[in-house]
């Protein structure tokens, strides 16, 4: 009895003491609180050192070509990154993953421009509230906090993603690699029973090098035959796993591979992309001199030469060299030998 009344006479002694604590203490307590928030956050962004990825890609390259991919993830060869469609443990599928890094500040997203195009600028940053507001995804908001529960993530609707890769050679290293450089999640919606085709709804662009080392913890299951998650999604896009069609290459004029036929001309569009397809494997293969380069007749190439040839194939050009032929033949026939000019040969010498 004696210990219980000692300990409410000094809990009711130290109770105005904390209540009268002055208004600076309780501001440099709540400030020192959030120090030490921050530095949490911090070592937590510091441990993606311990999950190394590929070389960054250089910058002072001899050649480049940038190739905008889409991946349909409803074939075998994509399927990695669709399922799990609900969180089963450890393992979901890359939407949701990159859903909670944006969501929780992690990952910085960048929105989707008009034209297609990525610009990784700070005036670009999503707003993140202004997307699930847009694509009516269900959040709460407490303290300035965003949370989405696992059943609002809309996983299973993002069937296809849009990628640009970078197809480089490398003078330095001696190699022909082919890297990834930017996603996007494309969520479909809108198939029913009045239409058949669901409308893509791009939803932001997210630079790769700034989520490779997250994407190293990520694992996936990349076959049918063997269900060990011996994959993580890193090494899924660092070996090119992933089968997807060209819709876009960085050109001048800044067009879609569509714009380059009649619309709806399904022949035409496969007939570009295999031709780009084509142009990539020759010149990888004229490097180490296997075929010639498919890709030295450039667009921009000085066509004097072509303008050259084919002048001369014309039926003008051909008369007027008929012309001079019979004048010169005339004049050395009349002349005789005498009157041309004798031959001079110039060799040079070894030294």
């Amino acid at each position: 009895m004696k210990r219980i009344f000692l300990f409410i006479l000094t809990a009711a002694v130290l109770a105005p003491a904390a209540v009268a604590q002055p208004t600076k203490t309780r501001a440099a307590t709540q400030a020192a609180r959030k120090t030490t928030s921050a530095s949490r956050q911090n070592t937590t962004d510091r441990a993606t050192l311990q999950f190394p990825t590929a070389a960054s890609m250089p910058e002072d390259l001899v050649w480049k070509r940038d190739i905008y991919r889409q991946l349909d993830l409803m074939k075998d060869q994509n399927a990695p990154l669709y399922y799990p469609v609900e969180p089963m443990g450890r393992q979901v599928n890359l939407f949701t993953y990159l859903f909670r890094l944006v969501l929780t500040g992690r990952a910085t997203a960048y929105a989707y421009q008009l034209d297609g195009n990525e610009s990784f600028e700070d005036k670009n940053r999503l707003d993140v509230k202004n997307m699930l507001m847009n694509q009516h995804i269900y959040y709460e908001e407490k303290d300035g906090n965003l949370t989405v529960a696992d059943s609002d993530v809309p996983s299973g609707e993002v069937t296809r993603y849009y990628i640009k890769e970078s197809v480089y050679f490398d003078q330095r290293a001696g190699t022909f690699r082919t890297k990834v450089t930017a996603l996007c999640p494309v969520l479909m919606r809108g198939a029913d029973e009045f239409s058949t085709e669901a409308t893509p709804y791009p939803l932001f662009w997210i630079r790769y090098d700034d989520v490779a080392s997250w994407l190293s913890r990520l694992p996936l299951m990349g076959s049918n035959l063997n269900n060990v998650t011996n994959l993580t999604a890193n090494d899924y896009f660092t070996l090119n796993r992933y089968d997807g069609k060209i819709y876009k290459t960085n050109n001048l004029q800044g067009r879609l591979l569509a714009g380059a036929g009649s619309a709806g001309d399904s022949t035409t569009l496969e007939k570009e992309q295999a031709r780009i397809e084509q142009q990539l494997k020759d010149f990888e293969e004229s490097i180490w001199g296997h075929r010639p380069d498919s890709t030295r007749a450039d667009s921009v190439a000085p066509a004097g030469g072509k303008e050259k040839k084919a002048a001369a194939r014309t039926p003008a050009a051909a008369s007027r060299r008929s012309t001079a032929a019979k004048k010169s033949s005339s004049k050395s026939s009349s002349g005789g030998s005498s009157s041309s000019a004798p031959r001079v040969s110039a060799r040079r010498q070894r030294r």
